[in-house]
């Protein structure tokens, strides 16, 4: 499935369905993106932009049991196997724009309040932000690193974890896969980190 530059502009400002477990079933590990790109949106897949690493590196952290490729839209199965594992994915700002520097600092601390409240609504384990300078805004949090967070939000642990994007072209799958699986394994989705 592909779509050209003006198809993908039809869905700018589209937003995209959080995915998470139902009510009745534990929140593990919460990801959370900037804000979905314009493939995601035409989708309705999180992180379904080709070339996005998010789910070859889930893979290879072990957090899933077999590559999903969303480009042309994530399967049932694939959604019902991460909500089982108690995996769920959400944005801190969820209108979709081309890039994400598009986004206003406002835009990303009313984002940033939003996810406060489903945080202390869903009560995850672990929330694990994809983005440094994302968090940092959103949270006002200027000296914030990657990594686990000194402070929690309520019962949950907060870990901020790399950028998938082909933009961040200093990771690669498998420095993302470490940082995904130290959240997971803080959550409880993973027994161990990733050999190398």
């Amino acid at each position: 499935m592909g779509f050209t530059k003006a198809e993908l502009e039809a869905f700018r400002d589209v937003e995209v369905p959080d995915l998470l477990p139902d009510a009745d079933q534990p929140l593990r590990l919460l990801f959370v993106g900037i804000n979905p790109g314009l493939w995601t949106a035409a989708t309705q897949s999180h992180f379904a932009r080709p070339g996005n690493r998010f789910y070859p590196a889930l893979l290879r952290a072990g957090i899933i049991p077999w590559p999903i490729a969303p480009a042309a839209g994530m399967s049932d199965e694939d959604r019902d196997e991460l909500r089982r594992r108690g995996i769920g994915i959400t944005n801190v700002v969820p209108r979709a724009t081309a890039r994400a520097d598009e986004l206003t600092p406002v835009e990303l601390k009313e984002g940033g309040r939003r996810l406060r409240e489903l945080v202390a609504e869903r009560r995850p384990t672990v929330v694990a932000v994809a983005g440094i300078t994302a968090y940092r805004t959103a949270f006002g949090e200027a000296g914030a690193r990657v990594g686990e967070q000194p402070g929690r939000w309520g019962v949950s642990r907060v870990f901020v974890v790399p950028n998938p994007s082909g933009l961040n072209a200093h990771e690669t799958v498998e420095t993302l896969a470490r940082a995904y699986a130290e959240a997971a394994l803080a959550a409880g989705v993973v027994a161990h980190l990733p050999r190398h």
